[in-house]
Protein backbone atom coordinates (compact mmCIF):
# COMPACT_ATOMS: atom_id res chain seq x y z
CA UNK A 1 0.00 0.00 0.00
CA UNK A 2 1.98 3.12 1.32
CA UNK A 3 5.20 2.86 3.44
CA UNK A 4 4.67 2.37 7.17
CA UNK A 5 6.31 3.91 10.18
CA UNK A 6 6.17 7.68 9.07
CA UNK A 7 4.91 10.04 11.58
CA UNK A 8 1.74 10.93 12.41
CA UNK A 9 -0.08 14.28 13.11
CA UNK A 10 -3.60 14.93 14.24
CA UNK A 11 -3.51 18.01 11.82
CA UNK A 12 -5.18 17.42 8.30
CA UNK A 13 -5.77 19.74 5.78
CA UNK A 14 -9.62 19.66 5.08
CA UNK A 15 -10.81 19.05 1.03
CA UNK A 16 -14.32 20.33 0.38
CA UNK A 17 -16.20 18.22 -2.10
CA UNK A 18 -17.04 20.05 -5.03
CA UNK A 19 -20.55 21.54 -5.57
CA UNK A 20 -23.07 19.55 -6.74
CA UNK A 21 -21.65 16.59 -5.34
CA UNK A 22 -21.46 14.21 -2.42
CA UNK A 23 -18.98 11.61 -0.88
CA UNK A 24 -20.27 8.52 -0.80
CA UNK A 25 -17.09 6.66 0.50
CA UNK A 26 -13.64 7.46 1.30
CA UNK A 27 -10.26 6.29 2.70
CA UNK A 28 -8.84 8.18 5.11
CA UNK A 29 -6.32 10.21 3.64
CA UNK A 30 -5.92 9.00 0.19
CA UNK A 31 -8.87 9.20 -1.60
CA UNK A 32 -12.59 9.80 -1.87
CA UNK A 33 -15.42 8.59 -4.11
CA UNK A 34 -17.92 10.85 -5.15
CA UNK A 35 -22.04 9.83 -6.10
CA UNK A 36 -21.07 10.34 -10.17
CA UNK A 37 -18.59 8.39 -9.80
CA UNK A 38 -15.51 10.57 -9.52
CA UNK A 39 -12.28 9.68 -7.53
CA UNK A 40 -10.53 12.77 -5.73
CA UNK A 41 -6.82 11.10 -4.64
CA UNK A 42 -5.86 14.64 -2.64
CA UNK A 43 -3.73 13.47 -0.28
CA UNK A 44 -5.25 14.79 3.54
CA UNK A 45 -3.29 13.10 5.60
CA UNK A 46 -0.08 14.13 7.93
CA UNK A 47 1.39 17.03 5.62
CA UNK A 48 5.31 15.38 6.35
CA UNK A 49 4.29 12.57 4.27
CA UNK A 50 3.55 14.57 0.95
CA UNK A 51 6.91 15.43 -0.05
CA UNK A 52 7.31 10.88 -0.61
CA UNK A 53 4.37 11.82 -3.28
CA UNK A 54 5.95 13.81 -5.06
CA UNK A 55 6.66 13.41 -8.60
CA UNK A 56 10.47 13.23 -9.85
CA UNK A 57 10.93 14.50 -13.38
CA UNK A 58 13.46 12.55 -15.96
CA UNK A 59 16.97 13.41 -16.23
CA UNK A 60 19.38 12.49 -18.76
CA UNK A 61 22.15 13.91 -17.05
CA UNK A 62 23.60 11.34 -14.62
CA UNK A 63 22.36 11.77 -11.00
CA UNK A 64 23.94 9.34 -8.88
CA UNK A 65 25.27 7.01 -11.31
CA UNK A 66 21.92 6.41 -13.48
CA UNK A 67 20.21 8.20 -15.80
CA UNK A 68 16.33 8.42 -15.18
CA UNK A 69 13.91 8.20 -18.87
CA UNK A 70 10.16 8.15 -19.48
CA UNK A 71 8.78 6.06 -22.04
CA UNK A 72 5.20 7.70 -22.99
CA UNK A 73 2.89 5.12 -24.95
CA UNK A 74 0.70 2.00 -24.13
CA UNK A 75 1.46 1.25 -20.83
CA UNK A 76 3.72 4.60 -20.36
CA UNK A 77 7.17 3.28 -19.17
CA UNK A 78 10.10 4.77 -17.09
CA UNK A 79 13.21 3.77 -17.11
CA UNK A 80 16.35 3.87 -15.06
CA UNK A 81 19.44 3.61 -16.78
CA UNK A 82 22.82 3.13 -14.98
CA UNK A 83 25.96 4.58 -15.89
CA UNK A 84 27.59 1.30 -16.17
CA UNK A 85 25.74 0.13 -18.54
CA UNK A 86 27.40 1.98 -20.82
CA UNK A 87 31.11 1.11 -19.86
CA UNK A 88 30.15 -2.29 -19.95
CA UNK A 89 29.83 -4.75 -23.25
CA UNK A 90 27.47 -6.72 -21.72
CA UNK A 91 23.58 -6.26 -21.52
CA UNK A 92 22.07 -5.71 -18.03
CA UNK A 93 19.39 -7.90 -16.78
CA UNK A 94 15.84 -6.31 -16.57
CA UNK A 95 13.74 -5.19 -13.50
CA UNK A 96 10.13 -4.94 -14.17
CA UNK A 97 8.44 -2.77 -11.33
CA UNK A 98 4.41 -2.96 -10.88
CA UNK A 99 3.55 0.10 -8.22
CA UNK A 100 1.39 -0.97 -5.10
CA UNK A 101 -1.26 1.20 -3.48
CA UNK A 102 -3.62 -1.36 -2.88
CA UNK A 103 -4.77 -0.99 -6.92
CA UNK A 104 -6.38 2.20 -5.91
CA UNK A 105 -3.27 4.73 -5.31
CA UNK A 106 0.22 5.89 -6.55
CA UNK A 107 2.33 6.77 -9.47
CA UNK A 108 5.58 5.00 -10.53
CA UNK A 109 7.18 9.04 -10.41
CA UNK A 110 6.58 9.52 -6.78
CA UNK A 111 9.75 9.93 -4.83
CA UNK A 112 8.84 6.82 -2.52
CA UNK A 113 10.09 4.70 -5.56
CA UNK A 114 12.30 6.59 -7.52
CA UNK A 115 14.20 6.91 -4.35
CA UNK A 116 14.18 3.25 -3.85
CA UNK A 117 14.52 1.97 -7.56
CA UNK A 118 17.11 4.25 -8.08
CA UNK A 119 19.06 2.93 -5.90
CA UNK A 120 18.85 -0.75 -7.21
CA UNK A 121 19.51 -0.77 -10.08
CA UNK A 122 23.04 1.06 -9.72
CA UNK A 123 23.40 -1.49 -6.77
CA UNK A 124 22.58 -4.83 -9.16
CA UNK A 125 23.22 -3.38 -11.34
CA UNK A 126 20.15 -3.95 -13.47
CA UNK A 127 17.61 -1.49 -16.30
CA UNK A 128 14.92 -1.02 -14.26
CA UNK A 129 11.18 -0.12 -16.19
CA UNK A 130 8.80 1.26 -14.01
CA UNK A 131 5.47 0.76 -15.27
CA UNK A 132 2.29 3.20 -15.14
CA UNK A 133 -0.70 1.05 -13.88
CA UNK A 134 -4.62 1.78 -14.34
CA UNK A 135 -6.25 2.32 -10.60
CA UNK A 136 -9.78 1.32 -9.04
CA UNK A 137 -11.97 1.89 -8.74
CA UNK A 138 -12.24 3.30 -12.28
CA UNK A 139 -10.55 0.38 -13.56
CA UNK A 140 -10.67 -2.63 -11.46
CA UNK A 141 -8.73 -6.27 -11.94
CA UNK A 142 -7.93 -7.71 -14.27
CA UNK A 143 -7.01 -4.55 -15.82
CA UNK A 144 -3.86 -3.95 -14.05
CA UNK A 145 -2.85 -7.61 -15.03
CA UNK A 146 -3.44 -6.80 -18.88
CA UNK A 147 -1.14 -3.95 -18.07
CA UNK A 148 1.87 -5.54 -16.77
CA UNK A 149 1.51 -8.13 -19.26
CA UNK A 150 1.11 -5.24 -21.92
CA UNK A 151 4.39 -3.96 -20.61
CA UNK A 152 6.02 -7.02 -21.15
CA UNK A 153 5.24 -6.87 -24.76
CA UNK A 154 6.26 -3.53 -25.16
CA UNK A 155 9.61 -4.37 -23.61
CA UNK A 156 10.01 -7.21 -26.32
CA UNK A 157 8.67 -4.70 -29.11
CA UNK A 158 11.45 -2.34 -27.90
CA UNK A 159 13.80 -5.09 -28.21
CA UNK A 160 12.93 -6.72 -31.40
CA UNK A 161 12.68 -2.66 -33.13
CA UNK A 162 15.08 -1.94 -36.01
CA UNK A 163 17.79 0.73 -34.44
CA UNK A 164 17.23 4.13 -35.98
CA UNK A 165 13.90 4.19 -37.26
CA UNK A 166 12.17 6.98 -37.93
CA UNK A 167 9.92 6.27 -35.31
CA UNK A 168 12.34 5.32 -32.60
CA UNK A 169 12.31 6.84 -29.14
CA UNK A 170 15.83 8.13 -28.32
CA UNK A 171 15.05 6.75 -24.79
CA UNK A 172 13.86 3.43 -25.98
CA UNK A 173 17.36 3.42 -27.97
CA UNK A 174 18.61 3.57 -24.79
CA UNK A 175 16.82 1.08 -23.19
CA UNK A 176 17.33 -1.48 -26.11
CA UNK A 177 20.72 -0.96 -26.04
CA UNK A 178 21.32 -1.85 -22.36
CA UNK A 179 18.64 -4.42 -21.54
CA UNK A 180 18.98 -7.62 -21.47
CA UNK A 181 15.32 -8.56 -22.11
CA UNK A 182 16.15 -12.49 -21.65
CA UNK A 183 16.31 -11.68 -18.02
CA UNK A 184 13.18 -10.35 -16.61
CA UNK A 185 12.43 -10.45 -13.64
CA UNK A 186 9.14 -8.69 -12.18
CA UNK A 187 9.38 -7.01 -8.80
CA UNK A 188 5.99 -5.52 -7.16
CA UNK A 189 5.22 -3.74 -3.99
CA UNK A 190 2.48 -4.36 -2.06
CA UNK A 191 -0.39 -5.02 -4.53
CA UNK A 192 2.36 -4.72 -6.83
CA UNK A 193 3.47 -8.41 -5.25
CA UNK A 194 0.24 -9.60 -6.21
CA UNK A 195 0.67 -8.83 -9.32
CA UNK A 196 4.14 -9.74 -9.94
CA UNK A 197 2.53 -13.27 -9.53
CA UNK A 198 -0.27 -12.87 -11.82
CA UNK A 199 1.63 -11.17 -14.62
CA UNK A 200 4.10 -14.10 -14.10
CA UNK A 201 1.35 -16.72 -14.53
CA UNK A 202 -0.08 -15.21 -17.24
CA UNK A 203 2.89 -14.62 -19.61
CA UNK A 204 3.30 -18.32 -18.70
CA UNK A 205 0.41 -19.01 -20.15
CA UNK A 206 0.23 -16.57 -22.63
CA UNK A 207 0.46 -18.38 -26.23
CA UNK A 208 3.59 -20.55 -24.85
CA UNK A 209 7.17 -19.40 -24.47
CA UNK A 210 8.28 -19.33 -28.17
CA UNK A 211 5.93 -15.97 -28.31
CA UNK A 212 8.11 -14.18 -25.81
CA UNK A 213 11.56 -15.20 -27.50
CA UNK A 214 13.76 -13.59 -27.13
CA UNK A 215 12.15 -11.72 -23.49
CA UNK A 216 12.24 -14.24 -20.53
CA UNK A 217 11.00 -14.07 -17.27
CA UNK A 218 13.77 -15.23 -15.08
CA UNK A 219 12.51 -14.78 -11.51
CA UNK A 220 10.08 -12.75 -9.59
CA UNK A 221 10.58 -10.50 -6.60
CA UNK A 222 6.87 -10.16 -4.63
CA UNK A 223 7.49 -7.68 -1.40
CA UNK A 224 4.97 -7.42 0.91
CA UNK A 225 2.65 -8.69 -1.23
CA UNK A 226 -1.17 -8.27 -0.60
CA UNK A 227 -2.13 -11.70 -0.14
CA UNK A 228 -5.07 -12.36 2.25
CA UNK A 229 -8.63 -14.42 3.22
CA UNK A 230 -11.74 -13.55 3.46
CA UNK A 231 -11.17 -14.61 7.00
CA UNK A 232 -9.03 -12.09 9.10
CA UNK A 233 -5.38 -13.82 9.67
CA UNK A 234 -4.09 -14.00 13.17
CA UNK A 235 -0.97 -11.00 12.06
CA UNK A 236 -4.64 -9.00 11.21
CA UNK A 237 -5.83 -9.65 14.57
CA UNK A 238 -3.08 -9.05 16.52
CA UNK A 239 -0.44 -6.72 14.82
CA UNK A 240 -0.45 -3.21 15.16
CA UNK A 241 -1.23 -0.50 13.03
CA UNK A 242 1.62 1.27 12.94
CA UNK A 243 0.84 4.19 11.04
CA UNK A 244 -1.82 5.57 8.97
CA UNK A 245 0.02 4.13 5.48
CA UNK A 246 -1.55 0.58 6.20
CA UNK A 247 -4.67 -0.08 8.06
CA UNK A 248 -7.38 -2.91 7.92
CA UNK A 249 -9.61 0.01 6.91
CA UNK A 250 -7.20 0.70 3.83
CA UNK A 251 -7.19 -2.81 2.97
CA UNK A 252 -10.63 -3.79 2.94
CA UNK A 253 -11.74 -0.51 1.33
CA UNK A 254 -8.87 -0.34 -1.71
CA UNK A 255 -9.39 -4.33 -2.27
CA UNK A 256 -13.26 -3.53 -2.37
CA UNK A 257 -12.82 -1.06 -4.88
CA UNK A 258 -10.17 -3.17 -6.78
CA UNK A 259 -11.77 -6.79 -6.88
CA UNK A 260 -14.40 -7.90 -9.92
CA UNK A 261 -17.86 -6.86 -8.57
CA UNK A 262 -19.32 -8.90 -6.13
CA UNK A 263 -15.70 -10.99 -5.02
CA UNK A 264 -14.40 -11.41 -2.16
CA UNK A 265 -10.82 -11.54 -0.69
CA UNK A 266 -10.66 -15.58 -1.55
CA UNK A 267 -10.45 -14.17 -5.20
CA UNK A 268 -7.45 -15.34 -6.88
CA UNK A 269 -6.01 -11.85 -7.33
CA UNK A 270 -5.56 -11.21 -4.18
CA UNK A 271 -5.49 -15.79 -2.78
CA UNK A 272 -3.52 -17.38 -5.17
CA UNK A 273 -3.08 -20.23 -2.16
CA UNK A 274 -6.77 -20.12 -1.66
CA UNK A 275 -9.87 -23.08 -3.11
CA UNK A 276 -10.76 -20.84 -5.82
CA UNK A 277 -7.28 -20.08 -7.30
CA UNK A 278 -6.36 -22.94 -9.72
CA UNK A 279 -4.00 -25.70 -7.81
CA UNK A 280 -0.14 -23.80 -7.58
CA UNK A 281 0.93 -26.83 -9.42
CA UNK A 282 -0.31 -25.90 -12.33
CA UNK A 283 0.71 -22.39 -12.41
CA UNK A 284 3.30 -21.44 -14.81
CA UNK A 285 5.61 -19.45 -12.30
CA UNK A 286 9.71 -18.59 -12.18
CA UNK A 287 11.83 -18.61 -9.45
CA UNK A 288 10.28 -16.54 -6.57
CA UNK A 289 12.16 -14.35 -3.47
CA UNK A 290 9.44 -13.21 -1.74
CA UNK A 291 10.24 -10.34 0.93
CA UNK A 292 7.82 -10.47 4.25
CA UNK A 293 7.94 -7.28 6.37
CA UNK A 294 7.69 -9.34 10.44
CA UNK A 295 5.36 -6.96 11.54
CA UNK A 296 2.95 -6.53 8.56
CA UNK A 297 -0.28 -7.16 9.05
CA UNK A 298 -0.53 -9.54 5.96
CA UNK A 299 2.64 -11.32 7.33
CA UNK A 300 1.11 -14.72 8.04
CA UNK A 301 -0.75 -14.88 4.41
CA UNK A 302 2.11 -13.95 2.92
CA UNK A 303 4.22 -16.78 4.77
CA UNK A 304 1.30 -18.93 3.81
CA UNK A 305 1.88 -17.91 0.15
CA UNK A 306 5.33 -19.08 0.30
CA UNK A 307 4.27 -22.47 2.31
CA UNK A 308 2.51 -23.13 -1.07
CA UNK A 309 4.41 -22.53 -3.30
CA UNK A 310 6.97 -24.83 -1.95
CA UNK A 311 3.96 -27.72 -1.16
CA UNK A 312 3.49 -26.65 -5.56
CA UNK A 313 7.34 -27.72 -6.17
CA UNK A 314 7.70 -23.84 -6.92
CA UNK A 315 11.47 -22.53 -5.89
CA UNK A 316 10.46 -19.86 -3.61
CA UNK A 317 13.48 -18.18 -1.37
CA UNK A 318 11.72 -15.67 1.71
CA UNK A 319 13.59 -12.90 3.25
CA UNK A 320 11.94 -11.66 6.23
CA UNK A 321 12.57 -8.12 7.37
CA UNK A 322 13.32 -8.27 11.13
CA UNK A 323 11.00 -5.96 12.90
CA UNK A 324 9.93 -4.02 9.85
CA UNK A 325 6.33 -2.82 9.10
CA UNK A 326 4.39 -3.04 5.52
CA UNK A 327 6.60 -1.12 2.88
CA UNK A 328 9.02 0.37 4.86
CA UNK A 329 11.85 0.64 2.52
CA UNK A 330 9.69 3.14 0.10
CA UNK A 331 10.26 5.76 3.72
CA UNK A 332 12.75 7.93 2.64
CA UNK A 333 12.76 9.29 6.13
CA UNK A 334 13.18 6.18 7.98
CA UNK A 335 15.53 4.40 5.39
CA UNK A 336 17.74 7.67 5.51
CA UNK A 337 17.63 8.77 9.43
CA UNK A 338 16.83 5.02 11.65
CA UNK A 339 19.56 2.69 11.76
CA UNK A 340 18.13 0.17 11.98
CA UNK A 341 15.64 0.80 8.95
CA UNK A 342 18.16 1.54 6.98
CA UNK A 343 20.49 -1.83 7.65
CA UNK A 344 16.88 -3.86 6.88
CA UNK A 345 16.57 -1.83 3.50
CA UNK A 346 20.03 -2.72 2.51
CA UNK A 347 19.41 -6.08 3.32
CA UNK A 348 16.75 -5.92 0.37
CA UNK A 349 19.07 -4.72 -1.46
CA UNK A 350 21.38 -7.25 -0.93
CA UNK A 351 19.26 -10.19 -0.94
CA UNK A 352 17.79 -8.75 -4.87
CA UNK A 353 20.91 -8.18 -6.16
CA UNK A 354 22.01 -11.78 -5.28
CA UNK A 355 18.80 -13.54 -6.39
CA UNK A 356 19.02 -11.68 -10.03
CA UNK A 357 22.58 -12.72 -10.39
CA UNK A 358 21.88 -16.37 -10.04
CA UNK A 359 18.97 -16.29 -12.25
Amino acid sequence: MAPANAQQTQQQPQVCAPAGRKVVDAVSGWLRVFDDGTVDRTWTGPPEALPLMQPVPPYAEPRDGHTLHDIPGEPNLRVYLPEVAKQSAERLPVIVQLHGGGFCISHPSWLMYHQFYARLACAVPAVVVAVELPLAPERRLPAHIVTGVAALRRLRSIALSQPDSDNDDPAAALLREAADVSRVFLIGDSSGGNLVHLVAAEAGRNDGADSWVPLRVAGGIPIHPGFVRAARSRSELESEEDSVFFTLDMLDKFLAYALPEGATKDHPFTCPMGAQAPPLESVPLPPMLVSVAENDLVRDTNLEYCDALRAAGKEVEVLVNRGMGHSFYLNKYAVDMDPVTGERARELVDAIKSFVSRH
